[in-house]
């Protein structure tokens, strides 16, 4: 049984063990006589022990603290009934008390609980601080950062070896490309070819023009004229 589990219940005697808690209460077990009951949030306020302050003369201090200055203690137990019996222990066990501000019921609780607590052998400390667990959860997140990081950071060595083992493909997509080139050079030479043609073929037939018209010219020289008298054959002898 832990300390950081008992509770107080406004109306109850004695302190409990919370075993689980519900939206309308909670189920407790009592420490004096060890039953288990269903006790209502609406007609009860539960109060952990571990967060009870108590009135002193400088700061607040925690319940343990008086409870831990009692177990040191040599001094008896004062009755719970005598107040004045109550005052005088407090002031020797513990004398920074309020006593202006912590009444005579207040002193009369500490002194039950904190017989019901050695009766059930509970040892009296505080749990860890939420900042120390807080802090050991952050380390193992930390830890798995770093898993996480140390993995992405092989990936992107692997991408980057990747580019450089594929270079000899590069070379063969080059040499590839080679014969490529030299058929586009090919097609482009008999492209410029077949363009000059037709400049030619204009030429060729200007040519053709002008033949003819020389030789239409020479049919007309050699045609006899109307007025021109044929020559007479030469007689053969």
């Amino acid at each position: 049984m832990e300390y950081n589990k008992i509770i107080a219940v406004t109306g109850l005697p004695g302190l409990y063990e919370l075993l689980s808690s519900k939206s309308d209460g909670a189920i407790v077990r009592s420490l004096d006589d060890k039953t288990t009951r269903f006790v209502s949030s609406r007609i009860h306020n539960f109060s952990h022990l571990e967060t009870i302050e108590v009135y002193t003369v400088r700061d607040n201090v925690n319940l343990v603290d008086i409870l831990k200055a009692m177990e040191v203690s040599t001094d008896k137990l004062p009755d719970e009934k005598d107040g004045a019996a109550l005052k005088n222990y407090f002031m020797k066990v513990y004398p920074d008390l309020d006593f202006s501000r912590v009444y005579s019921s207040d002193l009369k609780k500490m002194v039950k609980w904190f017989s019901v607590l050695k009766a059930n052998n509970i040892e009296i400390k505080l749990s860890e601080p939420e900042e120390e667990v807080m802090e050991e959860e952050d380390g193992e997140e930390k830890q798995a950062a770093t898993a996480t990081k140390a993995a992405a950071e092989k990936k992107v060595t692997a991408a980057t070896k990747a580019p450089a083992e594929k270079k000899p493909a590069a070379k063969k997509a080059e040499a590839e490309k080679e014969p490529v080139a030299e058929k586009k050079a090919t097609a482009e030479k008999k492209a410029t070819a077949a363009t000059k043609a037709p400049a030619e073929k204009p030429t060729a037939k200007k040519a053709a023009a002008k033949g003819k018209a020389e030789k239409k010219e020479t049919t007309k020289k050699a045609a006899p004229k109307a007025g021109d008298k044929p020559k007479k054959a030469a007689k053969k002898k």
